[in-house]
């Protein structure tokens, strides 16, 4: 029992001591904690001075990269690929031969369109010769007669009685038209029924319709010719513009329609951006905004770019409408991809060198909190345009005043 008790008792003073070294460690801890030297608060903290500067308001948007000028090419007449000499990628040159299609049929359209041409011409040549028309006389014999135009000279000038003399209103100048009915014509040789005396069944023809008929007929020619001729062309596609191959539709062999786009040629040199923005944002842009431009390749890198198209006409995404626009580079880089990503802010308005405080000072109600020696104060003031970070104040501070930012 005595050893047990001894036992017990150191057991006790064992926990004592301890608990009495738990207590002093524990208050040890508390006054490092009270007594380290950590940073007070700065009782600055969460208020602004009011200084000058300049204020800037700004939309953001991501757009993409796509060429100035882009061309889709066709062949005019449907056929097959006989040559293809481009690829993708390509640079070309304005006017080089990009692809050719079968031409012999196109090529004998040309040959048979300048050969009616030719028939046509003789026939009008002819025609011009004959001089005036010729018409059966008798009424049923095969003999024929010239028929001439009547020239009718116009009625003189007759004195007025003032003495003045004064010109009838037919005009001055003989003109030529020709008779209502042709003119009788007479044949020595045949006489009687069916025969005799006068051209009574010589039809109302004349030698202009011959000459009429034969111009009809050239023309018809000539816009055949032409159109044979532009199709014979359309068997070659050939670059309009200098720049580069974005697509191409077959390899040879392929069998193609007229009209359909076989190469498409795209002007890089002079590539910009296209960024849709939300209608919120869409009527604060303006054609000439300046803008920056970051691409994901040139990552911290502000390309300065200007507005150069503003869609008047929204399209709609969900419940948002949004409108385009189109930015050029001031200076575009040289390595620029078509459809590479592009983050766009657009500067909507900025004043510069005026009386400004962080955005964050200004109330809801237009006021604003200013810090004195004897406590905050509430002032009214008088705001200008609101930027982002800053806002113009015109009234009610002055350079210096310490304001109070929200939340604070």
């Amino acid at each position: 029992m005595g050893v047990r008790r001894k036992i017990w008792h150191g057991r006790a003073r064992f926990a004592v001591c301890a608990a009495v070294a738990l207590v002093v460690v524990s208050a040890s801890a508390g006054a490092y904690a009270l007594t380290r030297d950590d940073p007070a608060p700065s009782a600055k903290a969460g208020t602004a001075r009011v200084d000058r500067g300049d204020v800037v308001t700004a939309v953001a948007t991501t757009g993409s990269l796509e060429p100035a000028e882009t061309r889709t090419l066709s062949f005019a007449v449907a056929g097959t690929v006989t040559v293809v000499k481009v690829r993708a990628g390509d640079q070309v040159k304005t006017g080089q031969v990009l692809a050719e299609v079968d031409a012999t049929d196109a090529s004998d359209r040309v040959d048979d369109a300048r050969r009616s041409l030719d028939e046509a011409q003789d026939t009008l040549d002819k025609a011009d010769d004959g001089g005036a028309t010729t018409c059966t006389a008798g009424g049923g014999g095969d003999r024929v007669a010239p028929v001439h135009y009547v020239t009718s000279p116009s009625p003189s000038a007759s004195p007025s009685p003032s003495g003045q003399p004064t010109t009838s209103p037919s005009p001055s100048r003989p003109t030529t038209s020709p008779p209502r009915q042709p003119p009788r014509t007479t044949d020595p040789t045949r006489s009687g029924p069916g025969g005799g005396g006068t051209s009574e069944g010589c039809a109302d023809q004349r030698g202009g319709d011959a000459v009429l008929s034969a111009l009809q007929r050239v023309n018809s020619a000539e816009l055949a010719l032409a159109e044979a001729e532009d199709q014979l062309a359309g068997t070659k596609i050939k670059a309009p513009i200098a720049g580069k191959v974005l697509t191409v539709a077959g390899v040879v062999g392929t069998d193609v329609r007229a009209g359909s786009t076989f190469v498409s040629v795209a002007d890089v040199a002079g590539m910009q951006v296209a960024a849709d923005f939300p209608e919120a944002d869409a009527n604060r842009l303006d054609v000439g905004q300046t803008a920056t431009v970051t691409l994901a390749n040139h990552p911290g890198d502000e390309l300065a770019a200007r507005v150069v198209t503003v869609s008047p006409v929204g399209t709609a995404d969900g419940n948002m409408v949004r409108y385009g626009v189109v930015l050029a580079f001031e200076t575009s880089p040289a390595d620029l991809l078509v459809g590479q990503s592009a983050s766009v802010r657009v500067t909507t308005g900025e004043a510069a060198g005026v009386l400004r405080v962080p955005s964050t000072a200004v109330r809801a109600d237009g006021n604003a909190v200013v810090r004195t020696a004897t406590g905050d104060q509430t002032r009214a003031i008088g705001v200008g345009l609101r930027g982002d970070q800053y806002t113009e104040v015109t009234s009610g501070l002055t350079e210096g005043d310490e304001v109070v930012l929200a939340g604070n």
